[in-house]
């Protein structure tokens, strides 16, 4: 797949899925893009079938976490002198197919993270899980000062400015909220979401986010980064605008 944007990777973390790890490895590979795989510490032959196909593998001895797991993949992208990094899960929730339409919204607005959204047949989403995602969004989009659709996708374009804040004193679930609020306020970076479908039927397997955990732990660290910004009003009302979602994202020539 070729593209006018910068040089880019696709970045999987993965723990125990050694029953998707393949077909999502493989349907990247089909793109030509490059690929690291950061291992966090599976305890199944997850390792063993990346280690088997063209990708960097960083492996983590003992689970450190889903923070530590990007945090680990985005400085070995900066090392190896990427300038952005698509990261999505390794459970196959996530389809290489929409790749090249986030790619295309990142070329079309640069200095910008791209979310894949999960706006499209929301109805298969537990309604448990619809709720909980609507108020972190609620939440993380005050605390980024402007709106953001599904903030807890983990299908995402993160532009260099975004990779420098690798070390953002934030763990597991934690993380990928605060590298949203922190290029928001500190980098400035626009967010802009493209549709992907919601995908929960079938045999994934469960999700690794503990909810009354980790919601919690969003929660508090959210809560602290609106108040250490200041402007608590001026924020709120930033944040209420129309996210801004791209509708027709077309592949880059």
């Amino acid at each position: 797949m070729n593209t006018s944007t910068a040089r880019w990777c696709v970045l999987i973390p993965c723990l125990n899925e050694e029953a998707a790890i393949r077909a999502v490895i493989e349907s990247v590979l089909a793109l030509e893009a490059p690929v690291i795989v950061i291992d966090d510490g599976s305890d199944d032959r997850t390792p063993d079938i990346a280690a088997s196909l063209p990708v960097t593998l960083l492996r983590h001895e003992q689970r450190c976490g889903k923070g530590e797991a990007l945090r680990r993949g985005f400085r070995e992208a900066l090392r190896l002198g990427y300038d952005a990094v698509l990261t999505m899960d390794g459970d196959g929730q996530h389809l290489a197919s929409d790749i090249p339409r986030i790619v295309a919204a990142a070329a079309r607005y640069p200095q910008h993270i791209v979310i894949g959204a999960r706006l499209l047949d929301k109805a298969q989403q537990p309604k448990g899980r619809r709720r909980a995602n609507a108020v972190a969004d609620w939440g993380i989009s005050w605390a980024c000062a402007q709106p953001v659709a599904d903030t807890q996708s983990g299908q995402r374009w993160y532009p260099r400015e975004a990779l420098e804040l690798v070390d953002l004193a934030a763990e597991n679930f934690v993380f990928e909220a605060a590298i949203l609020i922190a290029a928001s306020r500190e980098k400035k970076l626009g967010i802009v979401s493209v549709p992907i479908a919601s995908r929960y039927h079938g045999t994934f397997r469960p999700s690794h986010l503990k909810p009354v955990r980790d919601v919690t732990r969003i929660t508090t660290y959210t809560i602290g980064r609106v108040i250490h910004y200041g402007d608590i009003i001026a924020s709120y009302r930033r944040s209420r605008a129309r996210p801004r979602v791209i509708e027709e994202a077309v592949p880059a020539a």
